[in-house]
């Protein structure tokens, strides 16, 4: 017999500078007496917080009202709230739309910009700053770049389409082509596909190759080079989190600017964006799932040259 799954309402508050609301579902079996008992536990929010956030009308649920600071525990039951916005350096670069039609919208995101919120990057984020100015608040994203990565992201407008598009990406039936900056070694022989196991911990900066059947492959083309730089070309057949900076550090090239690898590197000050990682997201191409029209989009964007005062070696 099929499992019955339950629908989720829709949210009951509105968007705050392009940011959904965060919403909870009460755990099935839980011992708290009230909603607020359990809200101190799940939140760690500090002493008072949950109580303030009550007191205030902060938590509402699928109805809209605001939750009662006494308000009994119900398995199951859905509420939701905003988050307070962390303080943010606005990223000073444009986001440009390189393609839009009724369906999605094709962006070329700046290094820095992170593309959804994450972390204590939330409403600096390519997805809440194209809800913002686009008056897009339906507006989701099919997959994500890295937030030091530039280049093409794929959004989708209907919330109800985004499902097709996810599988565009899971199927591996989206090109993706890279164009990055790293060390040129003359001893070392392109084209090549590397192939590894990656795995990146929760909590940990950096992903890391072991032992095992890959989960990872990219193709690492040498398009041009000067001096000790070379231009590559890299086309990944997956999308492992930081695939191709690690393969790039594997072959003893790492990308130009890449404070994780080879060694983790003192975080950048805020506002300081002086530093990008040379990794582009030059194209994407791939037929659309719901119009059947084939798409083949090129960045406008270029990476910046190498700094005179860093010298580039390849890795040991």
């Amino acid at each position: 017999m099929r499992r019955r799954t339950r629908s989720i309402p829709p949210a009951p508050l509105p968007q705050c500078e392009g940011v959904d609301p965060v919403r909870l579902r009460l755990p099935g079996e839980g011992t708290w007496a009230t909603v607020r008992d359990h809200l101190v536990a799940r939140l760690a929010a500090g002493d008072g917080v949950v109580d303030a956030m009550l007191d205030a009308g902060a938590f509402v649920g699928a109805d809209g009202r605001p939750l009662a600071p006494d308000a009994p525990y119900v398995p199951g039951m859905y509420l939701w709230f905003h988050r307070e916005l962390p303080a943010e350096e606005r990223v000073p670069f444009a986001i440009e739309v390189v393609y839009r039609d009724a369906h999605v919208l094709v962006a070329d995101k700046p290094h820095f910009l992170a593309t959804t919120p994450r972390g204590s990057h939330v409403a600096e984020t390519a997805l809440a700053r194209l809800r913002r100015e686009l008056d897009l608040p339906a507006l989701t994203a099919a997959h994500r770049l890295d937030r030091l990565t530039a280049g093409l992201v794929l959004f989708t407008l209907r919330p109800e389409e985004r499902g097709a598009y996810q599988t565009l990406f899971r199927d591996r039936r989206v090109h993706k082509e890279y164009e990055a900056l790293a060390p040129y070694d003359p001893a070392l022989a392109l084209p090549r596909t590397v192939r590894s196991l990656l795995v990146k911990e929760r909590g940990e900066l950096r992903a890391r190759e072991v032992p095992g059947e890959p989960n990872a492959v990219s193709r690492v083309e040498l398009v041009e080079h000067e001096g000790t730089v070379g231009r590559y070309r890299l086309l990944p057949r997956t999308g492992q989190t930081h695939q191709l900076r690690v393969h790039m550090c594997a072959l003893g090239l790492p990308i130009l600017g890449d404070p994780l690898y080879p060694v983790v590197e003192p975080a950048a000050a805020p506002g300081d964006f002086t530093r990008p990682l040379r990794l582009l997201a030059r194209a994407l191409e791939f037929t659309d799932p719901v119009t059947g029209r084939h798409h083949c989009l090129r960045s406008a964007r270029e990476l910046a040259p190498p700094d005179p005062a860093v010298p580039v070696a390849p890795a040991s």
